[in-house]
């Protein structure tokens, strides 16, 4: 998920908390979204 997110990985007890998820989740389509406008 670190990969995903850009970022390095954080613990790993982190990883399941629902606003880390979340944030996963917002980065991945911002990734997205740069891709599609370049």
């Amino acid at each position: 998920m670190s990969w995903l997110a850009g970022y390095r990985r954080l613990h790993p007890r982190y990883e399941r908390k629902a606003e880390f998820l979340a944030y996963v989740g917002i980065a991945a389509a911002l990734n997205s979204y740069r891709r599609l406008t370049n």
